[in-house]
Order: C-alpha cells, then structure tokens, then sequence
C-alpha cells in the first residue's frame, strides 16, 4: 500500500476513506489512534490514507477534486 494523502484531522480522514470506498477504492487510515498522543509526538503527518498502488493514481485525483470543490452554501435571502 502506498500513502495518497496526509489529511489534517480525523474527520477530514474518514469523509476521504467513505469518498473513496464509494469509488470502489479500498484504503487504510494510519495513525488514528496516535492522535490522543499528540503532547509527545510531531503535530505533522500522523495520519496517513494508504490505498493499493493499483489504485494510486485514481485516488490522489479524487482527493485533490473534493480539495478543490467549492462547497454550496445555503440561500440565506429567501425565507
């Protein structure tokens, strides 16, 4: 397995991993549980998404498009 993405929290991990689990990627979250030990342990880089190498490419690509999506915001004028 390779890394395709450092996210920088949890959530931003497991709405990746459920983002590519819908394109039929399997991955892996690592360093989940090393987030409770952040006093003595680098704030970077704990988490890691791996995907198969196969499955790289695709990944990386559907990754940096949620990246770059603009979210859509409720219309606050109408009532």
């Amino acid at each position: 397995m390779l890394c395709a993405y450092h996210p920088q929290d949890l959530a931003e991990a497991e709405l990746l991993r459920y983002m590519l689990t819908d394109h039929r990627i399997n991955c892996h979250i690592s360093g989940q549980y090393l987030q409770g030990a952040m006093g003595e342990l680098p704030a970077l880089d704990l988490l890691g998404l791996w995907v198969a190498a196969e499955d790289l490419g695709l990944a990386r690509q559907l990754i940096q498009s949620w990246l770059e999506a603009t979210p859509i915001l409720p219309d606050t004028e109408s009532e």
